[in-house]
């Protein structure tokens, strides 16, 4: 997950993958440049290239006379590199899925395949939050059960 502290939506996005207990990993892109590697792993994952995660409304882009649609996709990353705050935030990659913003909805596709598996097989409708809630209460209590099982192994 990039982010940045000062985020709101990032902060929504932590918030989230904290209160369902999903493992992610972090990276301030404030205070850790961003990689060329990352930026082209990232675009890797997006139907419109840049255009998915350059940000419209950030100040660099609307004040500046740069022409991003002359650069090359070298010049164009590291310009990222050095105007981070010109991308959307988060930016959460987890295998092949790709999320830039923060969306309550879509935001759900990074629950873990069993608890995805478990609201499918109880015909769960997500908008019918008591019955949603009460799947990933049975998920949650399983997974405590499954690790105290996996510690006692030990």
């Amino acid at each position: 997950m990039y982010i940045t502290s000062s985020c709101s939506s990032c902060r929504k996005a932590k918030k989230w993958f904290e209160k369902y207990h999903i493992k992610f990993k972090e990276k301030n892109i404030f205070a850790m440049r961003l990689t060329r590697e990352e930026i082209f792993e990232i675009l890797k994952h997006t139907e419109n290239g840049f255009e998915d995660i350059i940000s419209d409304r950030s100040k660099i882009v609307k004040e500046s006379t740069v022409d991003f649609d002359a650069m090359s996709i070298n010049e164009l990353a590291d310009y990222i590199i050095d105007h981070p705050t010109m991308l959307r935030r988060p930016i959460i990659i987890e295998g092949k899925k790709l999320l830039v913003g923060y969306n309550e909805d879509e935001i759900r596709m990074f629950f873990p395949k069993e608890l995805r598996k478990m609201i499918m097989e109880s015909n769960v409708d997500q908008t019918d939050e008591m019955r949603f809630v009460y799947a990933l209460d049975q998920y949650l209590e399983q997974n405590k059960k499954s690790k105290k099982l996996h510690l006692q192994g030990n």
